[in-house]
């Protein structure tokens, strides 16, 4: 059996080593470079950075532990970005090998379906066709535009411009107070520039519980990062001292850099599919079932092209299922338990309901909490901030949601994730012993905090 896959992303590399795995022959399409945006201008990249941007903080506080450094302390962007390319190269380096080791061929080239069977390559001097008996869709999402603020790369930006610029700016307006921006927010904050952002929603980080947002904002406030909430960007013009732009309070910015962070648009344009009949919704997203099956036999589709939770690890098992799926297996994705992280200072990390939700759809729930601060490993490290909250079905003592921010938070939330995927309960949870010092007792400790029962919580 021949799969053909349309993107080298993190849901078409991995649906590619599935299906190779499971004695397919797979050719994958790729225009740009294996990893998709995910290693090449997302995840990686940023976390590359921010290695950087926390470490040179660290070091403003190395007194505070005790240790003298003489001569001055200062970022060099340019070996920040140096060190941030050899990371990338690495691993797309790491994900070549493997598809060498499996057999996989790699062709460069845009792809674009004639049929459910063929998908036509154009390269830049090269065209040819190809035919497979299951093709995988998989080309991704791109910084989302809007006509207000234009894209020219330099003053007026998007993610992708953000990871090259090659001087750290003295100001930067972020439109948009999300995941993506507030990641960013912490990066040039750490690294010296003044930052401001500018969100409609009523909170920052709006996908996340109310009290994790609020903890976030306090956070970014107490760094001198300006934020507004909803509020949004009227207007913006091109000065001679920068970027002069408007907000619907009344208020103008005006700064070096625009870094426009309002979502993602679909990469599903000019891939064949509407000639090919394959159904999409009104955002260009490509519609598909839980066995990642498009409106076209034999054709899936896996990722953010089809509009659903836009991770890369969410992307990476969609691509698992359509590739057991396309190769003769039974598999249906489940997202009832889906961690996420945001890696702000401090991270986030959260799995399950926010309890506005639990609110919303009626649940009688209990929550549970932990602060950071009660940690002596948290104090160890100097990172007491933060909290752990466990929000729980009060009749049944399942968990439904576990939401951290503080050190180390994008790690923890997988203890979370397992417990809610094997339905432990908060007291089982809490009965399982925690070692110490370690950042995993606040877990252990909200979940006692479920039932009134932490032992490092004062009385209330």
């Amino acid at each position: 059996m021949k799969i053909g896959i349309l993107g080298a992303g993190p849901g078409g590399y991995v649906a590619a080593l599935k299906a190779a795995q499971r004695g397919a022959q797979v050719v994958v399409v790729e225009d740009t470079e294996v990893g998709g945006t995910c290693l090449n201008r997302g995840c990686i990249p940023t976390k590359a950075m921010l290695a950087s941007s926390e470490l040179y903080e660290k070091l403003k506080r190395a007194e505070e532990f005790g240790i003298e450094i003489e001569g001055s302390i200062k970022p060099n962007l340019s070996k920040i970005l140096n060190r941030k390319q050899k990371v990338i190269d690495i691993q797309v380096k790491g994900i070549r090998g493997l598809f060498k080791s499996w057999g996989i061929e790699l062709k460069k080239g845009r792809g674009r379906l004639l049929s459910e069977r063929k998908i036509k390559i154009e390269g830049d001097q090269t065209e040819e066709t190809i035919e497979c008996d299951r093709i995988i869709i998989a080309t991704g999402s791109r910084p989302a535009e809007i006509p207000l603020f234009p894209f020219d790369g330099k003053r007026i930006i998007s993610s992708t411009e953000a990871l090259e610029l090659r001087e750290i700016p003295k100001s930067i307006l972020i439109i948009g107070a999300g995941v993506i921006g507030c990641e960013f927010a912490s990066i040039f904050r750490a690294l010296g520039s003044e930052v401001t952002m500018v969100e409609l929603m009523p909170r920052a980080v709006s996908t996340e519980d109310e009290e994790i947002s609020k903890t976030l904002e306090r956070e970014l406030k107490k760094r001198k990062i300006k934020l507004f909430t909803g509020v949004k960007a009227e207007s913006v013009e091109l000065t001679d001292g920068g970027v002069k732009t408007r907000l619907s309070n009344g208020k103008e910015v005006l700064s070096e850099v625009v870094l426009v962070s309002i979502g993602r648009a679909f990469n599903s344009e000019d891939i064949g599919l509407e000639e090919a009949g394959i159904e999409t919704g009104k955002r260009g997203e490509i519609k598909v079932n839980q066995r990642m099956e498009t409106s076209l036999d034999g054709v899936y589709a896996v990722g953010d092209v089809t509009g659903g939770i836009l991770l890369a690890h969410v992307a990476s098992k969609e691509g698992i299922v359509a590739s057991i799926n396309a190769t003769g297996g039974e598999k249906e994705m489940d997202y009832s338990v889906v961690p996420s992280a945001i890696f702000t200072h401090p991270e986030i990390g959260s799995v399950g309901l926010r309890e506005h939700q639990a609110r919303e759809r009626g649940i009688d729930y209990i929550t549970g909490h932990f602060q950071f601060r009660g940690l002596g490993k948290a104090h160890a490290m100097g990172e007491i901030s933060g909290f752990v909250k466990i929000i729980a079905d009060r009749k049944t003592d399942k968990i439904l949601g576990v939401h951290i921010i503080g050190p180390h938070a994008s790690d923890l939330i997988h203890e979370a994730a397992v417990a809610m995927k094997k339905g432990i309960t908060i007291k089982e949870l809490a009965d399982t012993i925690h070692a110490h010092p370690t950042l995993s007792e606040g877990v252990m400790e909200a979940a006692e905090d479920v039932h009134g029962e932490a032992i490092h919580v004062p009385r209330k």
